[in-house]
C-alpha cells in the first residue's frame, strides 16, 4: 500500500499567538465565544481551533470568525492578526508556491439514507472551496434552509478533468458545514433543515472516497464526515424520522471504527443511546451509553463522561431501575463538577448546567417522581442560554408535562402556552408531539380559564397549515 504523504508544513501564526498572551487556549477560546455573543454572532470556538490558527493550519478565518476577531481587536486588519488575505487563500488572486491546494471536484456517490433534494440522484460532482462565503450570505439573509444548503459542498466540474487533490480547504468546508448545521438547529429546530442535508452528507463521503490526501487531511475528513452523519442523524431524530436517525448514527459509528477515532465513536454511541431511549428501547440505551463510557475513558473529558452517565441514567429510568438511575445521576453530577477542560469535544457546547438539570428532570419524570421532575425542569428553563431556543422549548414543554402529572394543571397550562409560543420560532416534530400529549392530558381540566386558553391556542395552532417550503432556485452549479 502506498504510504500517505506527509502533511504540509504550515507557517505558525506568531502574531495571533502574541494576542493570546498568558491565557490558555481554552481560556482564549472562551473569550472568543463571549465576544461573539456581544455582537450577536455564533462561533463554536474551542482550544483545538485556537491551536489550528496558531499553527498556521487556518490561514484565513471564515467571515463569522473575522467579525469576532475584529470586534476583539479593533483597528487591526487580518494581516495584523497574522492571517493571509482572503483573496490569496480563496484563490481569486495570484498564488505563489506556498498557495493552498486548488479546490477539489469529485464524484458524488449514490443515495444515502434520508431524503434526496429535488433533482438530485447522486450523479453530480462536488467542488468545495467558497462555501464559507456562500453560507455567510445565506445565513445573513435569514434563510435557515438556504443556509443549510449553502453549507453543502458545491457542484462543479468532474475531478478527472481537473486532476486537483483534496486538501485542507475541503476538510475545513466539511467542518464548517457541521458547525453551521448545529447553530441553525439550535435556533430553528430540525424540521426545516433535514430535507437539505442529503447532498452535503453525500459530498463529505465522496471526499473520503477520493483518496490522495495527506494523513492530517484524512483524519479531519473522517472526523468531519462522521460528525456530519451524526448531525444529520440528530436532525432526523428531532424531526421524528427515527429509522433514518438510527441509520445515520450507525454510519457514523462505522466511520469511527474504520478510522480509529475514539471521540467520534463515543459521540455516535451517545446519540444512539438517546435515540434508543426515545424509541422505547431503554435496555439498548443503557448498553450504548455504557459502550460510550468505555470508549470515552481514553479522552480525559469529565464533562463528556458526565453526559454519558446521564444517557445511562435515562435508560435505567426507562427500565424503572431507580437505584441504578440514582447512582448514574450522582456520577454525572460529580463528573460535571470537575469543570470544563481542553479535552471537551466541540460538539458539547450545548452541555451546561441547564442541560444537566433538564436530563435529570426527564429521569425523575420517567420514574414518576413529579415533584423532583418539576424542580429540575424549572432550573433547566431558567438556566438555559437564550441561543438554544429549541432546548428552551423542549424543557418548557417537559415542565408543563411534569406539572400536569403532578396535579397543577393551571401552572402546566401557563408553561404550555410559553412552549407553544416558542414553537412559532422552532420547528421540532418531537417537541410538537410532546406538547400534543400535554394538551390531551389537560383536556379534562378545560373549565380552568388558563387551561381553556391554552387548549384554544393549541387547537388554533394545529389547524393552521404549515407554510410550504419555498423551493430553492437552481443555480448554474446545479445546487437546489
Amino acid at each position: 500500500m502506498t504510504p500517505l504523504p506527509e502533511p504540509p508544513h504550515h507557517r505558525p501564526n506568531t502574531a495571533f499567538r502574541r494576542l493570546r498572551g498568558q491565557l490558555s487556549p481554552s481560556e482564549f477560546a472562551a473569550s472568543v465565544r463571549r465576544a461573539a455573543r456581544e455582537i450577536g454572532e455564533q462561533v463554536s470556538c474551542d482550544a483545538r481551533y485556537i491551536g489550528r490558527v496558531e499553527s498556521g493550519a487556518i490561514r484565513c478565518p471564515n467571515y463569522a470568525y473575522e467579525r469576532v476577531f475584529r470586534h476583539m481587536f479593533p483597528g487591526r486588519t487580518l494581516n495584523d492578526l497574522g492571517f493571509a488575505s482572503r483573496e490569496s487563500v480563496r484563490g481569486h488572486g495570484a498564488r505563489g508556491p506556498a498557495g493552498p491546494p486548488a479546490p477539489a471536484s469529485l464524484p458524488v456517490p449514490g443515495p444515502r439514507p434520508g431524503p434526496e433534494p429535488s433533482g438530485h440522484r447522486g450523479g453530480g460532482t462536488v467542488d468545495i472551496f467558497e462555501e464559507s462565503e456562500l453560507l455567510r450570505r445565506a445565513f445573513m439573509a435569514g434563510g435557515a434552509a438556504a443556509a443549510a444548503v449553502a453549507a453543502a459542498p458545491r457542484v462543479g466540474a468532474p475531478s478527472r478533468r481537473s486532476g486537483r487533490r483534496v486538501g485542507e480547504a475541503e476538510a475545513a468546508a466539511v467542518e464548517e458545514a457541521v458547525r453551521r448545521i448545529r447553530v441553525l438547529d439550535d435556533r430553528h429546530g430540525a424540521d426545516p433543515l433535514y430535507a437539505h442535508t442529503a447532498k452535503p452528507l453525500s459530498a463529505a463521503y465522496a471526499l473520503l472516497d477520493a483518496g490522495g490526501y495527506s494523513r492530517s487531511v484524512a483524519e479531519r475528513l473522517f472526523a468531519g464526515a462522521g460528525e456530519l452523519a451524526i448531525s444529520v442523524g440528530w436532525l432526523a431524530h428531532d424531526s421524528g424520522r427515527l429509522p433514518d436517525a438510527r441509520s445515520h448514527y450507525a454510519e457514523a459509528l462505522a466511520t469511527a471504527r474504520v478510522s480509529g477515532d475514539a471521540a467520534l465513536e463515543a459521540h455516535a454511541f451517545c446519540n444512539t443511546a438517546f435515540l434508543a431511549r426515545d424509541a422505547g428501547r431503554p435496555r439498548e440505551a443503557v448498553r450504548a451509553a455504557q459502550a460510550a463510557q468505555r470508549v470515552a475513558e481514553r479522552l480525559a473529558s469529565p464533562r463528556l463522561l458526565s453526559l454519558l452517565a446521564l444517557r445511562e441514567a435515562g435508560g435505567l429510568a426507562g427500565l424503572t431501575d431507580r437505584g441504578g438511575c440514582e447512582r448514574a445521576l450522582l456520577r454525572a453530577r460529580t463528573l460535571f463538577g470537575r469543570g470544563p477542560c481542553d479535552a471537551d469535544p466541540e460538539w458539547m457546547s450545548f452541555f451546561g448546567e441547564a442541560e444537566l438539570e433538564g436530563l435529570e428532570a426527564q429521569c425523575w419524570s420517567a420514574l414518576g417522581e413529579w415533584k423532583r421532575a418539576v424542580e429540575h425542569a424549572h432550573r433547566a428553563v431558567s438556566l438555559q442560554n437564550p441561543h438554544f431556543t429549541r432546548n428552551i422549548a423542549l424543557f418548557t414543554t417537559e415542565l408543563a408535562t411534569d406539572l400536569v402529572a403532578g396535579g397543577a394543571p393551571d401552572a402546566a397550562a401557563a408553561a404550555a402556552v410559553r412552549a407553544l409560543g416558542l414553537l412559532e420560532q422552532v420547528k421540532s416534530s418531537r417537541i410538537r408531539r410532546m406538547l400534543d400529549d400535554t394538551a390531551r392530558i389537560l383536556r379534562p381540566y378545560g373549565r380552568d380559564e388558563t387551561v381553556a386558553d391554552f387548549l384554544a391556542r393549541h387547537e388554533a395552532a394545529a389547524a393552521r397549515p404549515e407554510p410550504a417550503a419555498r423551493p430553492e432556485p437552481a443555480d448554474r452549479t446545479g445546487l437546489v
